[in-house]
């Protein structure tokens, strides 16, 4: 047993220098100033007005998409959960199969769609209809992460749901309960676990995100970590840059924690 522990020394190593330091240097930037004197300011930096309305936006949207992904996941998963594991699993393949592509490669293919000479406007042209403007919008952000996370919306419901004891369903059914009750009462307590999962992989990645709406908003729309990431990369200022990361990563740890909390009061309402 004591030889196994040292098989996990090259990842506790790899840890440190790749996870806990670099966490470690941001917090320390971000707590400090240029002279290296200890200072709030780039965490309080956020009441500017430029930075909390590019909070507002990216918590707006990344709401959104995280609403919008549940809205289509759970049904979706639901229907799957209902089929034979292989005809199942085929669907669900397909749902990973873009995953496979290069983050990037999926955005700029669907800028190509959404652009005023991609495959929409094309598609409204042969109709009739005048193109519409869909590029370096909202709605084209929105799209975006959509698109990229809507399979970690499905994967963890759909495991939630082909878990649940078909006997248990049968027993309410057998008690007299209807479809809508055991939907109800039932499907969905014991999927909560799952749909709080596709939740937390879903927002967190959604708040933080910059490169959709580089691409898909280009200069028009701008969204926290966009604000993060000319910090880094434009002004070359590290400590405010690293002071607004601190900020998002308390408000993604804090986020984490509720939904936490909430699922396993879920799962605990359950058992009771």
């Amino acid at each position: 047993m004591s030889k196994r522990k040292y098989l996990a020394g090259p990842y506790l190593v790899w840890s440190a220098a790749f996870i806990i330091m670099p966490l470690l240097m941001v917090v320390y930037y971000g707590c400090t100033t240029e002279n290296g004197s200890f200072s709030l300011e780039n965490l309080l930096a956020l009441g500017d007005p430029i930075h909390y309305k590019a909070f507002g936006m990216s918590l707006t949207i990344a709401l959104a998409s995280t609403l919008i992904c549940l809205v289509i996941a759970y049904p979706l998963a639901y229907i799957l959960s209902k089929y034979a594991r292989q005809s199942a699993g085929l669907v669900v393949m397909l749902f990973i199969l873009p995953m496979w592509i290069n983050f990037l490669l999926r955005i700029l293919a669907l800028q190509m769609i959404l652009s005023n000479t991609g495959v929409i406007n094309a598609v409204l042209g042969f109709f009739g209809i005048s193109a519409k403007r869909m590029m370096y919008t909202k709605g084209a952000i929105l799209v975006g992460m959509v698109y990229d996370y809507i399979p970690f919306m499905i994967l963890p419901i759909y495991n939630a749901l082909v878990k649940i004891d078909p006997d248990v369903v049968e027993a309410a059914y057998d008690l007299g309960a209807g479809t809508a009750l055991v939907f109800r009462k039932i499907i969905i307590p014991l999927s909560m676990p799952g749909v709080i999962s596709g939740i937390i992989m879903v927002f967190i990645p959604s708040v933080s995100e910059f490169v959709v709406a580089d691409i898909l908003g280009g200069s028009k729309i701008l969204l926290f970590g966009n604000v993060i990431e000319q910090e880094f990369n434009v002004t070359s200022n590290w400590h405010l840059g690293s002071g607004l990361s601190v900020v998002l990563m308390i408000f993604i740890f804090l986020s984490m924690a509720v939904m936490n909390r909430t699922g396993t009061e879920e799962g605990d309402r359950v058992l009771w």
